[in-house]
């Protein structure tokens, strides 16, 4: 009896899940399934850790890399399930797409990534599941990536085959070729939004200048005057630390420097959507070098306390954009930010494929209308207007424009060209300023200048 017992306790070992796997999977669950934000949960439940940079830097590609991909993954692991991949339980679905991302897209050992996969799964969900998972890993690590992906290359509808090759739902393909035209481009930027991309960082004007950071190695962005990269972690940086720059995408620095060309003549400026502070922290630093006054509102008081701490003094309004006119002041700049579906950093913010669907569009758009329409309405007469968003999809963009136009006689567009870098090329459409990340090395940005006549 004793023997037997010993035997049970020997096959029911106490399952050793590696710590960085685990915290992964609790963090992928969180962003998957209870709509979590990974650029925010991570770092926080890293510094949390006692991770050396070796496990942190696992940790993000880990995570990172199966968002990106898990579309993929699904892709396979659907064809070697033994039920509908639909109807499979979502911790099993999670911890299997973690094991696909090692087996196929990281350097970890095909051995390593089944075993150590399989040993999360006993953890997080039981031997039975575990048992299952196991089933699938040794199934797909049967086979290479090319050979699991050669079926997809006979698929004759390039949405279809390139949804699945690059791991982004239909409907965001077929936006980008709506506004591409070229496959051959839209296949480009897929594989871009991909490629983990590096902090960027931004100097904010009267604060803080690129050349102070010449021995971290800084190199001065192509397009954003304020803009520099270096091998360094934001946090190393006392610049950083202490509020005087910040990390931002060049594409949003161009956002926030081309409005502030466009209103340099302007006396008060008003940043409508400002949270969580990266455009409103770089115009309250060009305002105040110029001699302008700078406001910023934001709807989120959690938000708005973020956006206070970079603006350097200016005032910070708590509230919804669409009831701006309460506050009982106009302005001769208004910049709104728009809420949008977010298409134009898909590389920086990987759950977004995921989580947007053609739905959401038509209340965007709503939202959109509305928060233009607030904007216009305290603007002074010879202001500027930029309608600003960080997605290319045409309702967000060139169909938001003119409906702006048709809805305000009094406004006229004003063309960007002259307001943008002399080296930016390829970046107007329809007289606004229209980035993409295959093109520019940015987020997909888009900035529509506007001035009230009457």
């Amino acid at each position: 009896m004793n023997t037997l017992v010993e035997a049970r306790r020997n096959t029911f070992k106490k399952p050793k899940a590696d710590p960085v796997r685990l915290l992964v999977f609790d963090v992928l669950t969180e962003v998957n399934r209870r709509d979590g934000y990974s650029n925010l949960l991570l770092p926080r439940a890293l510094d949390d850790s006692s991770f050396d940079q070796r496990d942190k830097a696992f940790a993000t590609e880990l995570l990172y890399g199966t968002l990106r991909m898990q579309g993929r993954h699904d892709y396979i692991l659907a064809q070697v399930s033994d039920r509908p991949w639909k109807d499979v339980d979502s911790g099993i679905v999670d911890v299997t797409r973690l094991g696909l991302q090692q087996i196929f897209e990281m350097r970890v050992p095909m051995h390593a990534a089944v075993s150590e996969t399989v040993e999360l799964a006993r953890k997080v969900l039981g031997e039975s599941k575990a048992s299952f998972v196991n089933a699938l890993l040794r199934k797909v690590s049967g086979k290479s990536m090319e050979e699991w992906l050669e079926p997809v290359g006979a698929i004759n509808d390039d949405v279809a085959r390139l949804s699945i090759l690059y791991s982004h739902p239909e409907w965001i393909v077929s936006a980008y070729f709506d506004l591409l035209r070229d496959f051959s481009e839209v296949e480009e930027l897929l594989r871009v939004n991909n490629v983990p991309t590096k902090p960027t960082f931004v100097t904010w004007p009267g604060r803080s200048a690129i050349t102070e950071f010449e021995e971290q190695g800084a190199i001065p962005t192509q397009y954003s005057a304020y803009g520099f990269t270096a091998e360094v972690t934001p946090g190393s940086l006392e610049a950083i630390r202490h509020r005087r720059a910040g990390v931002q995408d060049e594409g949003s620095q161009l956002v926030a420097s081309v409005f502030a060309r466009a209103a340099s003549d302007k006396t008060s400026w008003l940043d409508l959507c400002a949270g969580p502070g990266g455009k409103a922290a770089l115009l309250a630093s060009i305002a105040k070098e110029e001699g302008h006054l700078f406001t910023a509102n934001e709807i989120s008081s959690a938000r708005a306390e973020l956006v206070k701490r970079v603006v350097a003094g200016a005032p910070v309004w708590v509230g919804d954009a669409r009831e701006i006119s309460q506050k009982n002041e106009t302005f001769d700049a208004v910049l709104a930010d728009v809420p949008c579906t977010g298409l134009g950093a898909l590389r920086r913010r990987p759950e977004v494929r995921w989580r947007r669907n053609v739905s959401d569009l038509r209340s965007l758009i709503q939202l959109q209308s509305e928060i233009s329409d607030a904007a216009i309405s305290v603007l002074n007469v010879g202001g500027v207007f930029g309608y600003a968003t960080c997605s290319p999809h045409l309702a967000e963009t060139s169909i938001a424009v003119a409906d702006i136009l048709k809805r305000h006689p009094s406004l006229e567009q004003i063309d960007v060209t002259p307001y943008l870098p002399g080296n930016l090329e390829g970046a107007v459409r329809q007289s606004a300023m229209a980035l993409w990340t295959q093109r520019h090395n940015t987020d997909s940005m888009f900035l529509a200048l506007f001035r009230k006549t009457a």
